[in-house]
């Protein structure tokens, strides 16, 4: 006996069966991921090929593929393309992470930014810089600096699923939890920067800004093996966040054991959100900005985890390709990404209390 394919077309998707297993394809996200895909991938090449010694897009094809003179092959590999590796996968990590918070908590306010794990990451990377002595040459600078975010990051998601855990996470607790934790690390931070010196402060404050200059292979190798094992755990937990974002009782109606989901989906966006962190510096908004606009381009019922991974490397490779070539003066990529977010977060809020007084 062998199986047979059957499709059925419905508005927007088609759904195919092979024997025992079905699946649904949905035309709107595939093509918006198609779409970033494109977008991410022009904007890389561009961004390789723009510089101070600027290389031709054909130039920069050859010279991907070993065909390259000396100097290409130098600037190329050695100095940009790393650059925009990083800022396509902490985009990726970034915007999954939002994704992933936005629909556990049920709330578009739910992102690394706002429940403090990116002002933790700080934290860590601030105290690093201050107690490793003059900035570039302590113990614990260099390596120990990304080091020390991870785990600030890390401690801080920690913090926030215990002290918001109550016979389960709540959303709304979880958002409150994640402001109180945000005002703590900030409040560290600041401290840690008035009593740092100029030159470890400046090194300091250019961290936590979010910024791609002088990333490395060293950078990119470690964010891309994370990414490689997050990300399909991400993937995974689709069908149940499929469930989730209708409300608790309607996930254990469905058959969704709570508990565990919500808690390996959350650490699952911490290690995301530590790793991306890690590697570049808190790039501010991208996990609270891109998934409501994958929601909204794709037309679902929650952030999509795949688009809003791509359209998170689109954003941050974009920007920092304006903040190399377009602005007067060249800028941390998190400038621009916060100048962005900013006013986001602002008519977020205010529509939220028009509703809310309606």
């Amino acid at each position: 006996m062998t199986a047979t394919a059957e499709r059925v077309h419905r508005r927007g998707e088609t759904v195919v069966r092979v024997g025992p297993v079905s699946g649904r394809l949905r035309w709107r996200p595939l093509g918006v991921g198609a779409g970033a895909v494109v977008a991410v991938v022009l904007l890389a090449a561009v961004s390789t090929g723009r510089g101070d010694f600027p290389i031709g897009l054909a130039d920069v094809l050859r010279t991907l593929v070993g065909l390259g003179d000396e100097r290409q092959e130098l600037v190329v590999w050695q100095l940009r393309a790393p650059r925009v590796v990083v800022g396509a996968l902490v985009g990726v990590a970034l915007g999954v992470a939002g994704a992933l918070f936005q629909t556990t908590a049920r709330n578009p306010l739910a992102s690394p930014d706002v429940l403090g794990i990116s002002q933790g990451a700080s934290a860590g990377a601030v105290a690093a810089i201050v107690l490793g002595g003059p900035a570039g040459s302590g113990l614990v600078a260099g390596a120990g600096v990304p080091l020390a975010a991870l785990a600030g990051a890390l401690t801080t998601g920690l913090l926030l699923v215990a002290l918001a855990w109550r016979r389960g996470l709540d959303g709304y607790r979880l958002v409150l939890v994640g402001i109180a934790l945000w005002a703590v690390a900030s409040a560290l931070v600041d401290w840690m920067l008035t009593r740092a010196d100029v030159q470890d402060a400046a090194s300091a404050y250019v961290w936590i800004t979010g910024s791609l200059n002088a990333r490395t292979w060293s950078q990119a190798v470690p964010l891309l093996a994370a990414l490689a094992v997050l990300l399909p755990a991400a993937l995974a937990a689709g069908r149940a966040l499929d469930a989730v974002q209708f409300g608790d009782d309607t996930a254990r109606g469905l058959g969704v054991r709570l508990v565990p989901t919500q808690v390996c989906v959350v650490l699952v966006a911490v290690g995301l959100t530590a790793a991306a962190v890690a590697a570049a510096g808190p790039v501010a908004y991208v996990a609270l900005v891109v998934p409501q606009v994958a929601v909204r381009l794709t037309g679902g019922a929650r952030p999509p985890l795949l688009a809003s991974g791509l359209l998170g490397a689109v954003l941050v490779v974009g920007a920092d390709l304006l903040t190399r070539t377009v602005l007067p003066q060249a800028l941390p990529v998190g400038v621009l990404t916060a100048a962005v977010g900013a006013p986001y977060l602002l008519w977020l809020l205010v529509r939220g209390r028009r509703r809310s007084t309606l």
